[in-house]
């Protein structure tokens, strides 16, 4: 994440360095011209310093904004099945301090996302109705292989960030719920649970009510089990399609 931080600061950085290196140069004219050339170099990478802590603070509270953002919904005995997922995988993932939640939404998806100290995970309530337990484990297994892999921080940021569609899908990392699919599977050990879960996501789309057919999801897409909920057909040219991921790990 820092370095795309810098990529996109590239040119203010380029530009301060030459104006650095002029003064430092004219130290021939004037004995005093390289100390300005450090005090606008410290005084230009403390602002970028900043804006970095700025941004991160902001992705770490997507949790909290994200509940504010649903109804809660499923019954105890959803959310227990849920908790007791979530527990098992956790704790072969290595993760800690990660809430469950349910949430009312008639479209399949799931997002694991920074929530202060912690982690909140977020399933839809259309998934915990349709999906076979090993296909729920599945898709909450990707979440948690995300945060393995150190997604979550990007993928965060790319959704609280005001970039272009196609910069906000580099800093979360092209591939990446590909990756996660795979390293997913391998803790598992059954690519067909993380399979089923895509082929039905493959299969729907989101009605104009839900939360995955609108501007906020547009934004935020990078964070979600399914970074496409809203295409309407398959792109099997991309790595993070739904349709391509399901085929993938249908061949292990």
């Amino acid at each position: 994440m820092r370095s795309f931080a810098l990529r996109r600061k590239l040119p203010q950085t380029a530009a301060v360095a030459v104006v650095t290196l002029a003064l430092i140069v004219g130290v021939v004219v004037a004995p005093w011209l390289p100390v300005v050339g450090l005090v606008v170099a410290a005084l230009y990478f403390w602002d970028l310093r900043r804006a970095l802590v700025r941004f991160e603070n902001r992705g770490n509270s997507l949790g909290a904004a994200l509940l504010d953002g649903f109804k809660a919904a499923g019954s105890p005995k959803d959310r227990l099945r849920l908790v007791t997922v979530l527990d098992r995988l956790a704790a072969t993932f290595g993760t800690d301090s990660v809430s469950a939640f349910i949430v009312e939404d008639p479209t399949y998806n799931a997002a694991l996302v920074p929530s202060g100290a912690g982690y909140s995970l977020f399933v839809t309530s259309a998934m915990m109705n349709d999906f076979e337990l090993i296909e729920l484990e599945g898709v909450v297994a990707h979440c948690l292989a995300r945060q393995r892999l150190g997604l979550l921080t990007r993928q965060s940021l790319s959704a609280v960030s005001h970039l272009s569609d196609q910069a906000r899908r580099e800093l979360a990392g092209p591939g990446s719920a590909y990756r996660a699919d795979e390293v997913a599977a391998a803790a598992i050990r059954y690519p067909l649970g993380i399979a089923g879960a895509l082929r039905k996501c493959a299969r729907q789309s989101p009605i104009a009510a839900s939360y995955f057919a609108s501007p906020a999801y547009a934004d935020g897409r990078f964070i979600w089990f399914d970074f496409w909920s809203d295409r309407g057909q398959a792109d099997l040219s991309d790595l993070d399609d739904v349709e391509l991921r399901s085929l993938a790990l249908e061949e292990w």
